[in-house]
């Protein structure tokens, strides 16, 4: 039995007892207790009426790979060598990253549930509820070297942009690797992060994991542990599907990595310019211990920022680089 096999049961809406998932499961009711503690303890909701059961206080979608894969157009089963679908993982990067050791990899997709050790840009933990975010990381095999793939996470945050909106979400991209969201009072939160890994040669073959983490549907009691504004998909959007998400979003990404040596950011410039959320603005540019405050302009062919402050006009090219607005 796994926490997966478990809420399955529990989301149809209807009560079970623990005698009726033991044996649904196969184990005892004690194992059965056991778990629905666990769900408690991961913002996991559950309704317990006396002589009746558990059941979600509100059902969530799993990830389902074969309705990932049936929702692919043609063009995106075309580059999608494998898809897995795990539970739980320390990281769906390093899972792709093993994978290249393995001799695979190569336009393979990894979905998870829940990681254990995410981590975004400048080592930064990334930390999510089971079930409420969609996590992914794609494996792509490139032969140009690292200078071809100048601005990638920038195009990333483009075509993430792109799936969103056409359900009704107005996404702000935030240079280099962030996806933001504005409430209702035009508050910008996080809504996904991207962090673009590369090893090989600089100026030959190199393999790259792009990974991905979304926010999807997260509760409030897990947004007050959070130090920062976050923002959720189903904010401006209550009723997208995760796994439908999941498919277009492949749909967009595995053609954008297919033909990206080809044509680099230059043909995603203007889109990503479009949706910039800073443009104009006053920002803080953070720099080790330096920080510098500069009106950010927009993004060249490469994907650097351009920034104008008391220093003049400079361009920005990522490293261990951070922009954030200021209040």
């Amino acid at each position: 039995m796994t926490i997966g096999d478990l809420i399955r049961l529990l989301s149809d809406g209807k009560f079970h007892s623990g005698e009726q998932l033991g044996e649904r499961l196969g184990v005892s009711r004690t194992a059965v207790w056991k778990q629905l503690k666990k769900l408690e303890g991961m913002d996991i909701a559950l309704e317990a009426v006396k002589g009746q059961g558990y059941r979600l206080a509100k059902p969530l979608e799993l990830l389902d790979g074969g309705q990932i894969v049936a929702g692919l157009s043609r063009q995106g089963r075309q580059h999608l060598a494998r898809l897995f679908v795990e539970e739980t993982l320390p990281s769906s990067n390093e899972f792709m990253r093993r994978r290249f050791d393995q001799g695979a990899g190569h336009g393979e997709v990894c979905l998870v549930e829940q990681q254990s050790a995410g981590r975004g840009r400048r080592g930064r933990a990334w930390s999510t509820p089971w079930g409420r975010a969609l996590m992914l990381s794609v494996g792509w095999r490139f032969e140009s070297g690292v200078v071809a793939l100048e601005g990638l996470s920038l195009a990333v945050g483009v075509a993430l942009a792109r799936v969103l909106e056409r359900h009704g979400v107005a996404p702000r991209l935030k240079w280099p690797n962030d996806v933001l969201l504005a409430d209702d009072e035009g508050s910008l939160g996080k809504l996904a992060g991207i962090l673009v890994e590369i090893s090989g040669d600089t100026a030959g073959p190199c393999e790259v994991v792009v990974g991905m983490g979304i926010n999807f549907d997260l509760p409030d009691s897990f947004r007050a542990k959070i130090e920062q504004r976050v923002a959720a998909v189903h904010d401006q959007a209550p009723s997208l599907s995760r796994n439908r998400l999941a498919a277009e979003l492949l749909d967009e990404l595995m053609p954008l990595l297919a033909g990206y040596e080809k044509s680099g950011f230059a043909v995603w410039q203007d889109e990503w310019n479009e949706r910039h959320a800073f443009e104009g603005s006053e920002v803080e540019v953070l720099r080790g211990q330096q920080r510098l405050v500069a009106t950010a302009e927009s993004v060249d062919a490469s994907g650097n920022l351009w920034i104008r402050s008391e220093n003049g006009h400079e361009r920005l090219g990522g490293g261990e680089i951070s922009l954030r607005g200021r209040i």
